[in-house]
């Protein structure tokens, strides 16, 4: 276990040190100031994204086969597709496609939705994510959709960046609908993430054929670069850590990711569209969503490039 330790105590002594810059000067921490409907649009971003890989990933079509009208006009996704995946976990990722569904509908009814923005969901995207993750260039080019491995690593990559900005996002809305909204699909949300956590765990020690890199070596290196992307500290742990990341410091299982306290992180939403972006900053589009997010928040950092 040795050179895990040393793989992911090196990782985060790089996002601690990573410069706290952007395309347009220092970034910023902070949670945006607006009102409850914009602040609750904003996630319609990683829903989308979610229901379109769930839904292509378990059944190979994606929400205009359910609810076409939910994309009030925006594009299909590009390259989504189905996964090789066991019967077991397609179950589990087809349900969790409905929930995201569920989720939109959800949204879109209590506050009014916005157009799909065009999603990037091709193995490529995915490559050049996991790629950077690592350091360099996978050999062969990491595919999502070739097994179900594959598929829950990619998976562990999305839900737990809306758990966190959903986390963050609470305590800045005015109404108890808005609150009570939120807090609900948190709930699920986290619950995915869990499930997507807990199954990876059980295979943590076993290599990613045909790379010499195991599942929780992985699961290390996408938290990480997401630390280093986002630009804001520690927010988000891999599978296993050092000690002083784990539970109480007394434990080096991290099923959960979570503060000292066991309590969730939360992100910004300049945060999360860095992430998203795999540009480091909220003003530049590109990773799955190559021409930026939709709604209020998402597009006023687009106006002014």
């Amino acid at each position: 276990m040795a050179p895990l330790y040393f793989f992911s105590t090196f990782l985060l002594t790089i996002v601690v040190s990573f410069p706290i810059t952007n395309a347009l000067g220092s970034a910023s921490c902070e949670p945006i100031k607006a009102n409850d409907k914009d602040l609750i649009q904003f996630p319609l971003n990683l829903e989308f994204l979610e229901a379109e890989f769930f839904l292509n990933g378990a059944l190979g079509r994606g929400l205009d086969a359910f609810e076409p009208a939910f994309a009030a006009g925006g594009p299909p996704p590009i390259g989504a597709q189905k996964a090789n995946l066991d019967p077991v976990t397609r179950r589990i990722i087809e349900e969790f496609g409905y929930q995201e569904v569920g989720h939109l509908r959800a949204i879109i009814t209590t506050v009014g939705g916005t157009p799909r923005p065009l999603y990037d969901l091709s193995p490529q995207a995915f490559g050049k994510l996991f790629d950077k993750a690592i350091g360099y260039k996978l050999d062969p080019p990491f595919n999502p959709y070739s097994n179900t491995v594959n598929y829950l690593l990619a998976s562990y990559a999305i839900p737990y960046v809306g758990l966190v900005g959903y986390v963050g996002t609470i305590p800045l809305l005015a109404n108890y609908t808005s609150k009570s909204l939120v807090a609900s699909l948190l709930g699920v949300e986290s619950g995915q993430d869990a499930v997507i956590r807990a199954l990876l765990y059980e295979k943590a020690n076993e290599k990613v054929l045909p790379y010499s890199i195991t599942v929780a070596e992985f699961t290390n290196a996408i938290s990480n670069v997401r630390n280093e992307l986002a630009m804001c500290g520690i927010k988000d742990e891999g599978l296993i850590v050092p000690l002083y990341l784990g539970a109480e410091n007394r434990t080096e299982s991290n099923i959960l990711s979570a503060d000292t306290n066991s309590l969730s992180y939360a992100r910004s939403q300049p945060e999360i569209l860095r992430i998203l972006y795999g540009t480091g900053s909220e003003y530049k589009p590109g990773g799955f969503l190559p021409r930026g997010g939709n709604g209020k928040i998402a597009r006023s950092f687009l106006d002014k490039v």
